[in-house]
């Protein structure tokens, strides 16, 4: 199974997800390429569209090493396992997730327009992105919207890895995922067409498909 690009992803997955359209429903996308994706679904749904970004906590000495996650309203997540056997403590996780805290504030900013956030509580709220290989750095994301309260909490791919989507079903209401390969070595790989989604691109998605909810 192949997707022409993330605008027909996002397309396919809006049909899976139409049973929500009735409801009280927020899109929130993953940026860049998760945005794509996330504004055909709030199209399908007619609902507003607005960001959730997540992102890695890289090791002291290597940034490339992930050690934990955050979202953008600070929820941090730790993978124990690499943390123990790095030797790192939690002051030092601490210092490294307020400077990706502040990078993550500083992208949201850029890309509403300086348009307040969507409320999330007692919504219907729809977590999109173009696809997911461990899933780790969603789990922030997925903490942080749980903690706005919302009545409903989906978390919705076009394609992931099996064991990635049943370790994560557990922390949603519902997860959909429309394709899920035996073999499975990068989102890319299921796309006709993956190039890089700019900055721009981003600000614009949310400028016409935020604005509903603003």
């Amino acid at each position: 199974m192949f997707f022409l690009n993330r605008k027909d992803a996002g397309e396919k997955l809006s049909r899976a997800l139409m049973k929500y359209k009735s409801e009280n429903v927020v899109v929130l996308g993953i940026p860049r390429g998760g945005v794509v994706v996330a504004a055909e679904v709030a199209e399908g749904l007619d609902a507003p569209l607005d960001v959730i970004i997540p992102r890695k906590i890289g090791a002291p000495h290597n940034p490339e090493v992930a050690i934990g996650a955050v979202s953008q309203d600070g929820t941090v997540i730790k993978d124990e396992a690499m943390v123990q056997l790095l030797g790192i403590s939690d002051s030092q996780i601490q210092v490294l997730a307020e400077r990706v805290s502040g990078e993550i504030t500083r992208r949201v900013n850029i890309y509403r327009s300086g348009r307040p956030g969507l409320e999330l509580k007692d919504k219907t709220v729809i977590v999109v992105d173009d696809g997911m290989a461990t899933g780790f750095t969603v789990q922030a994301a997925l903490k942080s919207v749980r903690n706005a309260n919302p009545r409903r909490l989906v978390l919705a791919v076009p394609v992931a890895p099996a064991d990635t989507v049943e370790m994560l079903q557990e922390q949603v209401d519902e997860l959909v995922c429309l394709h899920t390969p035996e073999l499975f070595y990068a989102v890319g790989q299921f796309y006709l067409d993956f190039d890089q989604t700019s900055d721009q691109e981003v600000m614009n998605l949310l400028a016409e498909y935020g604005k509903n909810g603003a």
